[in-house]
């Protein structure tokens, strides 16, 4: 079922970067991360990266175990992580199966105890000998439906005129057990060379009242199209949203090979953009030297379209590259992670983070990476980054390359409203001090501030991310300095650490509790 090999990886906070860096492991090449918080428990965090690399953490980050996935259909990269509504994790990636061809369908792996270890999987996709690539999953919270999206090749690096691409789309009713026939969406189709006329960069996005959304690139430039009927039948025509000035496949000195294609999200917030759909993506039209992150907007089902929006905010003529999108679906916030070259007039990258209060008008740009790295273009880099955020916990992954060594990582932000963006202080709502006594033992007092009139909850987790106490539930407080007590021993708790959690609507923040 699965090979474990290596427990707990700690990395000291860098006094050069704001959040802390975490490596999550560097061991079989890793590039191309996916990554993804559990809503229900966001102290379990779960992770891949290629080829058959599988992470997990069960305090929110800090910590990592890692394992390598193995199926007997074969684990053949592009990994995507998602969760489900009863927290059990799905891990999808393209085959390698020993009977069968080469990434000839989707694999579909999951598990139950938190990313430790993997069932041997399903699949879907199977049409010959036929290639199946770059898939993307989400899950419908509501009924807890899988929806799949992917690029279909007749003959993968074919340049046979005969040979095609296609957009395929599959579900699943029952967690991952069985899939529906996979069925075509795209009208127009791409070549098979995998490059700017091939389709790809399928990401499907989930509706407010269930509708599936799904943008890609190819040659007809970024081409959208929709499902109302939770993927049962889809449109006959696709409809256009802007050209992809200089195509989805582009260079980046340094880089093996690097892309734009794009990311689709929706809001499913209670926020004032509820239903707005977003498309998010990197290109040249304004130059080879000045690569650019983008997004577009709908707020009519994908009949109309915005002006584009520049997401990265730095003067013209420097390189941002392999970006990803997400939504806080608790604020409806937006959180972009891209490789960024602002600082620097080489090949020396940075990590930054963008992010949107007010529906992708404007954006706010952080550097996250604590040093830079420089890569070398004869090491393969993979085709993304990844980003996963929940209730002001944010965990982007990003790969590093350095002197052709590979590793993949993350960065602890808790909530962006206590970072410092250049030439703005974002002010924070709450903050939480360290509870003392600490370690504890019959009982310990936890200070916290608030900073504007708000309602909080105060709890206590164990380890695993169970609740053990509420000891504020949904209370409303005025700004100022408050101190709550908790009596350890009469809940029973017993020895080990323990998580304090203090949260209002926008933001969470915690504290590490030991108890002797």
């Amino acid at each position: 079922m699965r090979t474990l090999f290596s427990i707990v990886l700690f990395l000291p906070l860098a006094v050069a970067g704001q959040f802390q860096n975490v490596m999550l492991g560097n061991q079989f090449y890793p590039e191309e991360p996916s990554i993804i918080i559990n809503p229900h428990n966001t102290n379990q965090v779960v992770a891949g990266a290629n080829i058959t690399n599988y992470y997990y953490s069960m305090d929110g980050g800090a910590t990592w175990n890692q394992g390598v996935l193995t199926s007997s259909y074969g684990v053949w990269g592009d990994p995507c992580l998602i969760v489900d509504t009863a927290g059990d994790f799905y891990y999808f990636h393209l085959s390698n199966a020993p009977s069968g061809s080469f990434i000839d369908r989707i694999v579909c792996q999951k598990s139950t105890d938190g990313g430790a270890s993997w069932n041997n999987g399903s699949y879907m996709g199977l049409n010959g000998n036929k290639a199946q690539d770059k898939e993307w999953a989400i899950v419908d919270q509501s009924n807890n439906q899988i929806y799949v999206t992917w690029t279909q090749f007749d003959d993968y690096g074919s340049s046979n005129p005969l040979d095609s691409s296609i957009i395929r789309f599959s579900r699943s009713l029952d967690g991952g057990e069985s899939w529906s026939e996979a069925v075509r969406i795209n009208k127009v189709a791409g070549d098979c060379i995998d490059s700017d006329n091939t389709v790809e960069g399928a990401v499907p996005a989930l509706g407010p009242n269930g509708e599936i959304y799904v943008a890609w690139a190819g040659p007809a430039g970024l081409v959208f199209t929709k499902s109302l009927d939770q993927g049962i039948t889809w449109p006959a025509e696709n409809s256009s949203v802007c050209d992809f000035p200089g195509g989805w496949d582009y260079a980046i000195s340094g880089i093996y090979r690097a892309n734009g294609l794009p990311v689709t999200c929706c809001d499913l917030s209670e926020g004032p953009y509820r239903g707005r759909i977003y498309i998010n993506w990197s290109d040249q039209r304004n130059g080879p030297d000045d690569t650019d992150v983008w997004l577009i907007f709908s707020d009519d089902g994908g009949l109309t379209w915005s002006d584009i929006k520049r997401v990265n905010d730095d003067p013209p003529g420097k390189q941002q590259f392999f970006t990803w999108m997400t939504i806080d679906q608790t604020t409806g916030y937006l959180y972009f992670v891209f490789y960024d070259r602002r600082n620097y007039s080489d090949n020396y990258t940075d990590v930054y983070l963008a992010l949107s209060r007010d529906g992708g008008n404007t954006f706010d740009n952080i550097k996250i990476s604590e040093s830079p790295f420089n890569p070398t273009s004869s090491v393969f880099f993979g085709d993304y980054t990844n980003i996963s955020v929940h209730n002001g916990i944010i965990r982007p992954v990003w790969a590093r390359l350095e002197w052709s060594s590979l590793s993949v990582w993350t960065a602890l932000i808790d909530s962006l409203h206590v970072g410092v963006f250049p030439g703005r202080q974002i002010p924070a709502m709450i903050t939480l001090d360290q509870n003392y006594p600490n370690p504890v033992q019959d009982y310990t007092l936890i200070p916290f501030k608030i900073h504007e009139p708000s309602a909080v909850t105060l709890k206590i987790f164990d380890l695993l991310g169970k609740e053990v106490a509420t000891v504020v539930e949904d209370e409303f407080y005025l700004p100022g300095k408050y101190i709550e007590r908790f009596d350890a021993a009469s809940h029973h708790l017993i020895r080990g650490f323990y998580f304090i959690s203090l949260t209002n609507r926008e933001q969470t923040v915690k504290r590490k509790m030991i108890v002797e």
